[in-house]
């Protein structure tokens, strides 16, 4: 028979999950074998309790309803308790196959139902070799993106140099490629210093794109698809980041993203519509104008 613990000995452990029952019977099993549990029925009540309390291992259901999931736990208790066992379970066994990139972040996927003598023995197997853990460096969108900025301006090169739709304009790379280091600089600030989605800015980069794309003969269609390849070579730029991305924003930023793009383009558009306007006026201006006849009489 297993030596009672005392009190202060127990591990502390909080377990993470909107449904009543599921919560009640792993509140039971886990003080059953002498872990000092404390019960969080959502994401916003699971952050108070890491911030005023604190815990050896966390249990957390993956998917839950509001604002927030199961990655945005992981990460807050990474933040306040780093030693800490991050656990976090899903209904879903189809998506134990895609979670490599989150074992980096998190200590073990499991899947309901947990068998309560297996999670028991999980946990412990988990808290005995944490201080073997290998401690993984998790990094913001915003960095990623901000460090592999050649690396997406290069993809993007490569896909739009693949369409004949945009390589009819003939332009050597720097005139192809030369809005992007700005654009792509605006979108770090954007998803460093986030605003409400649809609060839209003035992007300085984007107004001057829509002139230059007029000048160079570009149409609005093709302004379009360059901008659809921008945000295919920016999540793929994250794609290959996964083992290090913050899941806990990880959608926010990726809703940033693609408001901010939009945004982007929106304005680039507008930018090149005035400018044809105004080539069209001063066009029809030089027809109905035309040069005085200064020949003598």
């Amino acid at each position: 028979m297993e030596e009672a613990m005392s009190e202060l000995e127990r591990p502390r452990i909080l377990v993470v999950d909107d449904d009543d029952d599921i919560r009640a019977c792993l509140q039971e099993v886990l003080e059953h074998n002498q872990f000092r549990v404390t019960a969080a029925a959502s994401v916003s009540q699971a952050l108070h309790c890491i911030d005023k309390e604190s815990f050896d291992v966390l249990l957390s259901d993956m998917q839950m309803p509001g604002a927030g999931d199961g990655f945005t736990v992981v990460s807050a208790m990474h933040h306040a308790h780093p030693d800490a066992v991050t656990l976090m379970f899903t209904g879903y066994p189809e998506l134990k196959e895609a979670m490599n990139a989150i074992l980096s972040q998190a200590d073990g996927i499991l899947i309901k139902p947990l068998a309560p003598a297996a999670l028991v023995e999980k946990i412990r197997a988990k808290l005995k070799d944490r201080g073997a853990r290998e401690v993984t460096s998790i990094e913001r969108v915003a960095a990623i993106l901000e460090r592999d900025t050649p690396a997406t301006i290069a993809e993007w090169l490569e896909r739009v140099n693949s369409e004949e739709e945009l390589t009819c304009v003939k332009l050597s790379q720097q005139e192809r490629m030369g809005h992007l280091p700005k654009l792509l600089e605006e979108l770090v600030h954007r998803l460093r210093v986030p605003r409400s989605l649809g609060n839209k800015q003035v992007s300085e980069a984007a107004v001057n794109h829509g002139k230059v794309r007029q000048e160079q003969g570009y149409t609005i269609p093709m302004i379009v698809e360059e901008s659809r390849v921008l945000q295919v070579s920016i999540f793929h730029t994250l794609q290959r980041n996964l083992s290090v991305v913050d899941f806990s924003l990880l959608l926010t930023d990726v809703m940033t993203i693609a408001d901010e793009v939009d945004s982007q383009l929106k304005q680039t558009l507008t930018s090149f519509m005035a400018q044809s306007a105004k080539a069209g006026t001063e066009t029809t201006s030089h027809a109905a104008n035309p040069m005085p006849d200064l020949r003598p009489s």
